[in-house]
């Protein structure tokens, strides 16, 4: 006798845009903490990224502060905790079992709060602890950064950085809410205000010409980091990811589909490659203007809209060529090109990746030409060469060999 079991569960959070979230006056926290029991009062623990705390001293106070005047629907079940971030974070195994160990201390249960402040590094790794602690508690992101704010927070994915490879353990867990506080972004170094953007043109160019338009018009106003132009960026890029999430029909990618990788395969190995001293959205800036050079030379995109792709990530103050690109292992092969091996495992066995027929227009390829893959990367190293920049890495260079041994072993 077979019995086929079926059911559907349905997933709504609300994701607020806005600024001062801390302020006593300002009720999206509170709102977001009770809008599924309004009576009740509910148990949080925050977790804050040791350098947000740092560029923001009054942060725990302020967190203090607001649960006091909001003591009729939160109570901190402790002082906010704060831990290291970034990629660090990510790749201590021991980070995410501290993190439940301290939670289990607070007798933190499935409704009860973990309220994350910080980039998606941190969010990634809160994230996974939060998801696996008591089959699942209650997540409320708080990113910090524009990475984070306009991509990898809005999303449903969580993961650490385990056995050299990127995101290799994980879960997939909705947050209960995201509150995005344009205030938060001011304070990040410029490397980190850049490396957000990213994620921006990725979603752009395969799924909103009009979107990659105002991109490619406002580019140096978001490279100088003018409030406006920043802002919009952040709610159109999110807005894009979260209709995926909803529209696609595959939310937690089941399937071997996932257009939001577009750039990936070869940022995930840079990372790796790079030791991590490359931010994850410069590694993207890089495999975007990789894959979209690699579409040119395919023949499914032009020659000026591939020109006008990385000239806009130029102008956005993005890397788009890094030395690790020429790293070869014994054989004489790139050593970047293992990350489709990588990738086609992390998708499930079959590989499916993005490339662009039109700027607004992914296309989607079953394998790839490593020959034409290695003229898009000859081709970025020479265009980098001419603008007197042969290496946009941001690694020192003695540091080549490690990073590239790292990554060979």
């Amino acid at each position: 006798m077979l019995h086929t079991q079926r059911f559907t569960v349905s997933y709504e959070y609300p994701v607020f845009f806005g600024r001062g979230v801390f302020s006593v006056d300002n009720p999206a926290l509170s709102n977001a903490l009770a809008r599924r029991e309004p009576a009740r009062r509910h148990r949080a623990a925050f977790v804050v990224e040791e350098r947000v705390a740092a560029c923001w001293p009054d942060l725990v106070g302020s967190i203090a502060r607001y649960a006091e005047r909001h003591a009729a629907t939160m109570q901190l079940a402790a002082p906010p905790l704060v831990v290291a971030g970034g990629e660090e974070c990510k790749n201590d195994a021991k980070a995410p079992l501290a993190l439940a160990a301290w939670l289990d201390e607070l007798r933190i249960d499935r409704q009860s709060f973990v309220v994350v402040v910080g980039g998606g590094a941190l969010q990634d790794m809160a994230g996974y602890a939060a998801a696996t602690f008591h089959r699942g508690v209650r997540v409320v992101r708080i990113p910090t950064t524009v990475l984070s704010q306009n991509d990898s927070g809005v999303g449903v994915k969580n993961g650490v950085n385990a056995l050299g490879k990127k995101n290799l353990f994980g879960s997939f867990a909705a947050p209960f809410a995201v509150l995005n506080d344009l205030d938060l972004l001011e304070t990040l170094e410029p490397r980190d205000k850049a490396a957000g953007m990213a994620e921006a043109v990725k979603v752009a160019l395969i799924k909103d010409a009009a979107f990659f338009g105002f991109l490619a018009q406002r580019a140096d106003a978001l490279g100088r980091f003018e409030k406006g132009p920043v802002a919009e960026l952040v709610e159109r890029c999110a807005l894009l990811h979260l209709d995926h999430i909803a529209r696609s029909g595959d939310p937690f990618e089941l399937g071997s589909s996932r257009p939001l990788d577009f750039g990936h395969w070869a940022a995930h190995k840079l990372e790796s490659m790079s030791s991590y001293a490359l931010r994850h959205g410069e590694a993207v800036a890089i495999g975007i203007a990789l894959d979209t050079r690699y579409s040119v030379e395919v023949g499914l995109l032009g020659e000026a809209d591939g020109e006008r792709v990385v000239s806009v990530l130029e102008r956005l103050r993005l890397p788009t060529f890094d030395r690790l690109l020429d790293a070869r292992d014994a054989s004489g092969r790139r050593i970047v090109l293992r990350g489709i091996d990588e990738f086609r495992e992390h998708l499930g066995g079959e590989l499916t990746l993005m490339m662009l027929e039109a700027l607004g227009t992914g296309h989607e390829v079953r394998s790839l030409d490593e020959a034409k893959l290695v003229r898009a990367i000859e081709w970025l190293g020479a265009r980098a060469a001419r603008a007197g920049t042969p290496s946009r890495s941001l690694l020192d260079v003695d540091d080549a060999p490690r990073a590239v041994a790292a990554a060979g072993s």
